[in-house]
């Protein structure tokens, strides 16, 4: 008969296993704060090499460092998701860096300065059209990008980061933002069919609240809390730890998927 302590490494053994990602290289999209970077952090914890998207040089730079001074391995890689030549020559460059990208993560989506929810019905066409070109546009040329090596391999994984807003109504003035994302998500569930035979799965993971809304006095933010039935914000370690799961072996069963991480939530409570 085993013992406790046998079954324990049994358990750790599979962890490692299962779990980790040591070898492979993952790119992160808009991880230069908030839940990319957290997603990022998670990711180079569990053995990956992690390519650290943003707009912003810097914040980019920042993340990478604080990577590797906690003994991780990653890499700043900034450039503008929505600049088609731009994204092209990064990717490039970053797969001379850090070979060829096995998790794509495609987490930027909200627009430099934080964007202008607005009612459709108000809404300047420029503003509608960002929200396309970041959060359909931007999904389909990375991953188109990235894929066919992934195919080439023989194994890989996609995850785009997608919102609530894609499948319930809000009157908030996030209706664009919304289409997008559910746009994106339809392309998830046909690249997982389309590529799956090849060992490359797609997900999405459609965030419900999460940290960073204001502070957590604020009535209008404790509000919002109450709706959340485990009652608090999401965090990105949160979404990095889901992520893991769907990048690792013992996540290989899933496949063309939208998870929805909001711990319950229910709108208008």
């Amino acid at each position: 008969m085993c013992s406790l302590s046998e079954w324990t490494e049994d358990a750790m053994d599979l962890g490692v296993e299962q779990f980790g990602l040591g070898g492979r290289t993952a790119l992160v999209t808009g991880a230069g704060r908030g839940v990319g970077a957290g997603i990022a952090r998670v990711l180079a914890a569990a053995g990956a090499t992690v390519a650290v998207n943003d707009l912003h040089a810097d914040r980019a730079e920042s993340v990478a460092e604080t990577i590797t001074e906690a003994g991780g391995q990653a890499v700043a890689c900034p450039f503008d998701v929505t600049n088609v030549d731009a994204t092209a020559d990064a990717l490039a460059r970053t797969t001379e860096q850090v070979g060829d990208i096995d998790i794509l993560v495609h987490n930027a989506g909200v627009p430099d300065g934080g964007g202008r929810p607005n009612k459709f019905v108000d809404m300047p066409p420029a503003d509608w059209q960002l929200q396309i070109d970041l959060n359909l546009a931007a999904t389909m040329r990375i991953v188109q990008a990235v894929l066919p090596r992934q195919i080439e391999n023989g194994w890989g994984r996609i995850v785009q980061i997608s919102s609530g807003a894609s499948s319930r109504g809000l009157p908030i003035g996030v209706g664009a933002y919304g289409a997008a994302k559910a746009g994106s998500e339809a392309l998830i569930r046909h690249l997982g069919v389309e590529c799956g035979p090849h060992g490359v799965t797609a997900n999405a993971l459609a965030l419900g609240l999460m940290e960073g809304l204001g502070r957590a006095d604020d009535p209008a933010v404790q509000k919002m809390i109450r709706g959340i039935p485990i009652g608090r914000l999401g965090t990105g370690a949160d979404v990095g730890a889901a992520i893991l799961w769907l990048c690792s072996e013992a996540g290989g069963l899933v496949n063309a998927q939208v998870i929805h991480l909001n711990g319950g939530t229910v709108f208008g409570r």
